[in-house]
């Protein structure tokens, strides 16, 4: 990268206590993004699976049921990128009340993630996307886990930083703005985000605010997690998705060491056109990886559906296992509305066909899995249509690039 561009995206400052800040540059880089041929083929290739995941959302039956799972998986797959060991059945277990001795004590970190991402969507049609907005989705995020003494919902007055651990200020990886500067900074970014889109397609739009996002790191913990949520956001705001379907935590989990290092050139050198060509793969790939998942569970559905097309309760907790693929025998005659008994012939119906499984060995207080809706979402598939990925490396505090 040229020398005229090292201070595209923001300088390094001395503090008068001896360590070097970053302070950003506001939004667009100067000079502005080059599109060129493998810049555009990109952007277009990922506009076209975007849409086609949408088209395809737009045409489910049921379409809420299926963003139910796709929430709770990617609270797992954001959450487990910054340390949490929850699974998606941990989730679901805790869901249901059915925790157990061995359940990640974690797995609350992953439930707030659903909660904050939830009541980001709820709001966005009432609320624009901004700076109160991101602080209440941060503030349901941090709220009683780890880290949540750390000012949940409040922007950062202390100075963080990221590095290997036991790392210094002077000796940090990358110091985001001090406190003096932080706010000037994130007053740019909400006038970005806020700006008339004409001059940029939005995916690029998407892929710059995620990155100063982290590079302005606002809070004391959960800024990953926040930072990867405005990329859905975005997208749902400006209804270039209908539904929130599409989730870049998979790819950057796969990909992590490749992420950190293209959000370092970013402030080292202001390389924003590999980060974006890198950011746009990663739109493409989650989007058709979203959809063929989408294909793959309404052909389950129907087939499951024409199991038990003559079974009026059999449908309707086919309809409830979508949402919620783990269920107690109560929580079956609850959902369909049927007495105790005769849910228990419905599950074990359920369970001769191969739809459900029991997953406790217990005689009593049993949890049934939809297993085959379950396996789309832990097939090995996902991470080889990702291209794998190497482990990142530690960060101080918990805080992510």
């Amino acid at each position: 990268m040229a020398a005229a561009n090292s201070t595209r995206a923001g300088r390094f400052i001395q503090q008068p206590s001896g360590y070097r800040a970053f302070i950003p540059a506001p939004l667009p880089p100067t000079p502005v993004i080059a599109f060129d041929g493998e810049l555009l083929t990109l952007l277009s290739s990922a506009d076209r699976d975007r849409a086609r995941l949408d088209a395809l959302a737009s045409l489910l039956p049921n379409p809420d049921l299926f963003v139910a799972m796709y929430v709770r998986h990617e609270a797992v797959l954001s959450s487990q990128i910054e340390g949490t060991q929850s699974t998606l059945e941990d989730v679901l277990s805790f869901e249901a009340a059915a925790t157990h001795n061995d359940t990640p004590r974690d797995v609350e970190e992953v439930v707030n993630y659903v909660r904050a991402m939830n009541h980001g969507l709820r709001r966005l049609p009432e609320f624009p996307l901004s700076l109160r907005l991101v602080r209440e989705i941060h503030g349901e995020l941090m709220q009683g886990v780890r880290g949540g003494e750390r000012s949940p919902g409040e922007f950062r007055t202390s100075q963080n930083w990221i590095g290997p651990p036991n790392c210094t200020l002077r000796t940090a990886a990358f110091v985001p703005p001090p406190p003096h500067e932080l706010m000037n900074a994130l007053g740019a970014l909400e006038t970005f985000v806020h700006e008339s889109a004409d001059d940029l397609p939005l995916l690029v739009r998407c892929g710059l605010v995620h990155a100063q996002f982290e590079t302005i790191h606002p809070f004391l913990d959960g800024n990953g997690r926040v930072g990867r949520l405005l990329i859905t956001l975005m997208l749902c705001e400006q209804a270039a998705l209908t539904r929130p379907l599409l989730y870049l935590s998979l790819y950057l989990k796969a990909h992590r060491a490749e992420y950190y290092d293209r959000l370092t050139a970013i402030r080292q050198s202001g390389q924003w056109e590999p980060w974006l060509k890198f950011f746009l793969r990663g739109v493409s790939q989650t989007a058709r990886v979203a959809t063929q998942t989408a294909r793959d569970i309404v052909a389950m559905r129907e087939q499951h559906r024409s199991q038990f097309a003559r079974n009026a309760r059999g449908l309707r907790l086919l309809d409830a296992l979508m949402q919620q693929p783990l269920m107690s025998v109560s929580r079956v005659a609850q959902a369909v509305g049927c007495t105790f008994p005769t849910a228990a012939k419905l599950v074990a119906d359920f369970e001769a066909a191969g739809v459900l499984q029991e997953t406790t060995g217990f005689d009593r207080n049993r949890l049934y899995r939809y297993e085959p809706y379950m396996a789309l979402f832990h097939r090995d598939a996902l991470e080889e249509l990702m291209g794998g990925g190497a482990p990142a490396a530690s960060t101080s505090k918990g805080l992510a690039a």
